[in-house]
């Protein structure tokens, strides 16, 4: 199979060359697509108030981590409209208090399961292929997520294999990038946005897709995972899977140009019950059962307010009766940022952004965590509830082409949504280099 892709990248014809500026590499005009990227995190935070702590509580003394993903992307151009798409990953490192205490964490990159190891492992295996319903065509970047150089103006795309939801659900271009852009995990998605995912952040599933100029559509059919925060698929399809429906409408504001999209999903899992767990004071995983489900909205809207310089916002809502399951424990959020590139200061590759985010709980949920119970990633001991609200700003600089280097800093108020607990301020830098 290696010897017969090599030799078909060999012979299709070329295509237009990527963005190299971006990259430390060249990357020449062909059908195939190879680069790599690594990202490097260090946080550190000082003592915080902490008058008691739990199994899953941020831990209250001096703490710093480093956390490291690094990613090669291959792709082919198969045809004009056929897609193939395989990336290699390894994630090591670790996360503050082992990722846990936060509903927002401060560092997305972390494997919430450490005992994972950095053994690489696949992270996408994807099929694309667009049906153009339309002549006219429109130039494309080239890059890790699309190999093809034009796709039509309208079209269907169908994608399906091994993914990430967030791939193409609740994109934002202020607000969605790791690399070069926040680093809380309630900053670059919706907190409220309980999307299928095993706990590296990938699922299998199926997706189409809907785009002309001014809106598009899509709705993507996912495995869940077998239990919260698992690393196992759940293939039983009737009683475990996440389905969700992304409507974007582009348009402008005084002559500038937005995007506006609402989001609707309905996850199906052997979850566990708050309200049972609490009247019996059992654990939530002792109240799991075939057929509970989830379904939650939210909305996201991009908008240029100067040259360079965006601001966007994020509100998400989910009913909060069963366990949160696949990626954080959030049942609603409400996000305000704006980022801007460093054109002004003569920096044009550089990026500088900051976000308000405020995250909370269903009733249930959080008298589940008061009665001394755990969820996969928060459990004090006791909680005095009280929303969690999180402020990060970022400075990424352009060292040299593909070399990016960034300073973060957050400030969060009532850590794990506990009043008695914080806040804590955490200091943060990045090594992004894109190969």
């Amino acid at each position: 199979m290696k010897s017969y892709l090599l030799g078909l990248c060999l012979v299709l014809p070329s295509v237009a060359r990527a963005d190299d500026d971006a990259y430390l590499l060249p990357h020449p005009d062909a059908r195939w697509w190879l680069s790599g990227q690594l990202n490097v995190i260090a946080q550190a935070h000082d003592r915080f108030t902490s008058p008691y702590e739990g199994e899953h509580s941020l831990h209250h003394g001096r703490e710093g981590k480093m956390s490291e993903v690094a990613t090669i992307y291959g792709g082919v151009a198969v045809t004009d409209t056929t897609e193939v798409l395989i990336d290699l990953e390894s994630a090591g490192g670790d996360g503050l208090s082992s990722a846990l205490g936060l509903a927002g964490f401060t560092n997305i990159d972390v494997v919430r399961n450490p005992t994972l190891g950095r053994a690489p492992y696949v992270a996408r295996a994807i099929v694309v292929q667009i049906i153009p319903l339309s002549a006219d065509t429109i130039g494309v970047e080239r890059g890790p997520m699309r190999a093809v150089a034009r796709v039509p103006e309208k079209r269907i795309e169908l994608r399906a294999g091994k993914l990430s939801t967030v791939d193409t659900f609740d994109l934002n271009s202020a607000g969605s990038d790791s690399h070069l852009q926040f680093m809380n995990w309630t900053a670059d998605n919706d907190g409220a946005y309980d999307y299928a995912a095993d706990t590296r952040g990938y699922t299998l599933g199926a997706q189409i897709e809907y785009q002309e100029p001014r809106w598009g559509a899509r709705f993507g059919e996912m495995l869940m995972p077998t239990v919260a925060n698992g690393i196992d698929y759940d293939y039983d399809l009737a009683d475990a899977r996440g389905e969700q429906l992304e409507i974007e409408v582009r348009g402008s504001v005084s002559g500038r140009p937005g995007v506006y999209r609402g989001l609707a999903f309905w996850n199906h899992a052997r979850m566990g019950r708050y309200a049972d767990a609490n009247a019996m004071h059992v654990a939530i995983e002792d109240t799991r059962a075939e057929g509970r489900t989830k379904l939650g909205f939210g909305a996201n809207v991009e908008q240029e307010i100067a040259d360079g310089a965006r601001a966007f916002a994020r509100v998400g809502w989910n009913d909060g009766d069963n366990e949160s399951f696949a990626y954080t424990e959030v049942d609603n959020t409400i996000e305000l940022g704006a980022a801007t590139d460093g054109a002004r200061w003569s920096r044009d590759d550089d990026r500088a952004g900051a976000v308000i985010i405020s995250n909370g709980l269903s009733e249930g949920h959080r008298d589940y965590l008061a009665l001394g119970q755990a969820g996969f990633l928060l459990g004090d001991g006791a909680l005095r509830y009280g929303r969690e609200t999180i402020a990060e700003a970022y400075y990424t600089a352009r060292a040299y082409r593909g070399v990016s280097p960034a300073i973060d800093v957050q400030y969060v108020v009532h850590p794990g949504y506990n009043v008695d607990r914080g806040p804590v301020l955490v200091g943060g830098v990045r090594l992004h280099i894109e190969l």
